[in-house]
């Protein structure tokens, strides 16, 4: 079992490393900001540019939200579903004939499902005693 201690700790390591993903890939769209919005055009996004921009606030706001335990079940759950729609929109491997390219969007698909899987539980475990809002639900 499980000792409050241990769960304070394994929420915030949980916190942690879902942040981490998203702060990571909003950098890199700050930082190629161009290699971005030329990717979301190339999905026939409209207003690729506008688009960069929200994911950019999207993913590096709600990531240092994550990351500090600010509001973390209704960003836990707002990134979850962008994350589904992320995956929905970039990687849909039902459209491409077989090869290397679909087996490539088929596996980041199912990694999106999988971190919104990870998002949702957080929601419902809450921050933990190491966050700055939204306690612990013990």
């Amino acid at each position: 079992m499980i000792i409050q201690r241990q769960r304070d700790t394994l929420l915030l390591a949980a916190r942690t490393l879902l942040a981490a993903l998203f702060i990571i890939m909003g950098w890199e769209k700050v930082t190629g900001f161009d290699v971005a919005v030329a990717f979301l055009k190339s999905l026939h996004i409209p207003m690729p540019a506008f688009a960069t921009i929200i994911a950019i606030i999207a993913e590096i706001g709600g990531g240092l939200a994550l990351l500090l335990g600010i509001l973390t079940a209704p960003v836990a759950l707002l990134l979850a579903i962008y994350t589904i729609i992320c995956g929905l929109i970039g990687h849909h491997y039902w459209t491409m004939p077989a090869g290397f390219p679909e087996y490539d969007a088929h596996i980041h698909f199912y990694k999106n499902i999988s971190i919104a899987g990870g998002l949702v539980a957080l929601a419902v475990a809450g921050a933990g005693r190491y966050a700055l809002t939204g306690r612990s639900k013990t």
